[in-house]
């Protein structure tokens, strides 16, 4: 039966793996069609060796801006510069930007030879940055940002998003890099105690005297928290195109889309009217829509001073109710303590305690009637409301032109991003980042993340997927196989239940034969669901069978002919009347 069902699975998934994985069998070489269909089963090998084939992918010079997977250690150093500024208005110690940056294996390694930055200080200031291989300008191409993050160790205070540097003087020299550098956009995860933030700010200029706002975008409306916890890599990805709409997702998944027009606070572009903020309202404005009938009088029998609860006069005071004794009473056995000094802490009173006379009674001390509603009762009386006649509306400072205000129709073309950079302070440490991608080609970040992150997540879904969630979702992709799993599990179902039904018809069939045809003791018949007993019951009552009917007959044959015998011989004297005879005493043995 194992058998069986081994063969049968086999023959199920066999025909689905080369679906699975998207491979043409006819096209697979010598070698992978031995992969694919081993001819000898071979050992299972060890977890560590069953990831994924990773190579680090090739960043096109005509389709990125920036591409890094940071595998090369050497190209790394070259590429990466660490800050090396201070922090203004903090002490010497705590200014520094002295956080430590490396090139690193993931705590739990997903990918043989794929490797991150990592930061590897908590509490401290840390500060990197590279130069985008070139500057990205805001024209009519779409920008995609995209990287990796791994909280390693978790997150419970501290960001791990990423700056897009302005183009400028500022961002010559990075080894100056700090809080207070131009920056176009900050996108990126940030978490302390329970508030969680997807950050995505642009900083806009105003056309008219070019001063510079941050723009904030609105919370996603998807929950975020499982990043900050669950010590995975995670996929961040925001699309920004010159339509002015922008898409954010995670791990491919959309948690936040909306137009740079309207979902940013405060708005990109300011309001064309504002309050005259000279206006004052009116001494006289009124403002009240509802006021106290002022015709309106208390009546003569309203009685203000009656209580909300009266007692119950319809109540007696219970029989054998214990007025002289008290509910606590100080207790007998206690003790005054040895350090207890009057003059500091007073007379001493032993503590009190439930009196024992009265658990018994029906009750003890003062006896109160129980409290009722007063029927009486109706407070304090208050004029009814009515409709102000004199009601103006609620009052507001009238509207004038602001003089502040513009309208740029395209926020989309922001300031010149030359540089990517990160500027942290966590209270986390092994944060790593992978995968940093800037370009105008949608399909080309796609492809990036196909072959890094999409990898790492097939892998560690395919060490967590168990075989029977592997059935599960095969059998969704597929629903005709559960015209299969009926065939699977009926055949060995009923192969058993004619296994089991024939054997016992097999059984009585044998066991009845068995007393037929042997001299073996077979158990008594019942009369009336009791058992009979052979003491007590004559061979009359006992079932016989034919063979046995056989026998006497032949017995009696025998007695017949040894009577003729005797007639012709001369007469013996006669045995006594208590002796059975010959042919009733003996037996003689069947031949089966």
């Amino acid at each position: 039966m194992i058998i069986y069902w081994v063969l049968l699975i086999g023959i199920l998934f066999q025909g689905t793996i080369c679906e699975e994985l998207d491979i043409d069998e006819s096209v697979l070489t010598a070698e992978e069609e031995e992969l694919l269909h081993p001819s000898e089963p071979t050992a299972a090998a060890p977890v560590e060796d069953q990831t994924v084939n990773y190579e680090s992918p090739y960043a096109h010079p005509g389709k990125f801006h920036f591409a890094e997977h940071f595998d090369n250690e050497e190209y790394f150093t070259r590429r990466w510069i660490k800050s090396t500024a201070k922090k203004d208005d903090m002490e010497e110690s705590l200014a520094k930007y002295d956080g430590e940056w490396s090139v690193e294996e993931p705590h739990r390694q997903i990918l043989n030879g794929d490797l991150g930055m990592v930061l590897k200080s908590k509490a401290k200031h840390a500060a990197i940055a590279s130069r985008l291989n070139k500057p990205f300008v805001f024209g009519d191409e779409p920008l995609i940002v995209q990287y990796e993050v791994q909280l390693q160790d978790g997150q419970e205070c501290g960001g791990s998003y990423i700056k897009l540097l302005s183009s400028g003087k500022e961002t010559t020299d990075l080894t100056k890099f700090n809080d207070l550098t131009p920056y176009t956009i900050m996108f990126g995860p940030d978490k302390c105690g329970n508030d969680i933030k997807l950050h995505f700010i642009f900083k806009h200029t105003n056309p008219l005297n070019g001063t510079i706002t941050e723009k904030h975008c609105r919370k996603p409306k998807e929950r975020i928290e499982e990043p900050f916890k669950d010590k995975q890599p995670h996929l961040y990805q925001l699309i920004l195109r010159p339509d002015n709409t922008y898409t954010i997702r995670v791990d491919h998944k959309v948690v936040n889309e909306g137009s740079l027009l309207t979902d940013f606070t405060p708005p990109a572009n300011p309001p064309k009217f504002i309050d005259d903020v000279t206006d004052v309202k009116p001494a006289d404005w009124d403002e009240r829509e509802k006021i106290s009938d002022p015709d309106a009088n208390k009546p003569d029998d309203w009685d203000e001073d009656e209580p909300p609860q009266i007692p119950d006069t319809s109540t007696s005071k219970p029989e054998g109710w214990l007025d002289d004794e008290e509910t606590m009473i100080p207790d007998a056995n206690a003790v005054k303590p040895e350090d207890w000094d009057p003059e500091m802490d007073g007379e001493w009173e032993a503590p009190l305690v439930a009196n024992p006379i009265c658990e018994k009674a029906v009750g003890c001390g003062l006896w109160k009637a129980p409290m009722i509603a007063n029927p009486k009762y109706k407070g304090k009386w208050r004029a009814p409301l009515i409709d102000n006649p004199n009601y103006q509306g609620k009052w507001a400072a009238r509207k004038i032109e602001n003089p502040e205000f513009f309208e740029d129709p395209q926020p989309f073309k922001m300031t010149t991003i030359a540089a990517v950079g990160i500027e942290l302070w966590t209270m986390s440490a092994d944060i790593l980042f992978d995968n940093i991608v800037i370009t105008s080609d949608e399909d080309a970040a796609d492809e990036w993340a196909a072959k890094t992150y999409d990898l790492k997540r097939k892998q560690l879904d395919r060490e967590s997927e168990t075989f029977v969630t592997r059935l599960i979702n095969l059998t969704n992709e597929n629903p005709w196989l559960w015209a299969v799993y009926v065939v699977v599990g009926g055949l060995p179902l009923a192969f058993l239940l004619y296994y089991c039904f024939s054997s016992s018809g097999k059984d009585q069939s044998t066991e009845s034969s068995r007393y037929k045809k042997t001299d073996d003791q077979v158990p008594d018949d019942e009369v009336d669901g009791q058992p009979s007993s052979a003491s007590n019951k004559s061979s009359l009552d006992k079932p016989v069978d034919d063979d046995e009917e056989d026998d006497e007959e032949v017995d009696t044959n025998r007695e017949s002919e040894s009577d003729e015998i005797k007639e012709a011989e001369p007469a013996e004297p006669a045995a006594p009347a208590e002796q059975p005879s010959e042919g009733a005493k003996k037996r003689k043995p069947r031949k089966d």
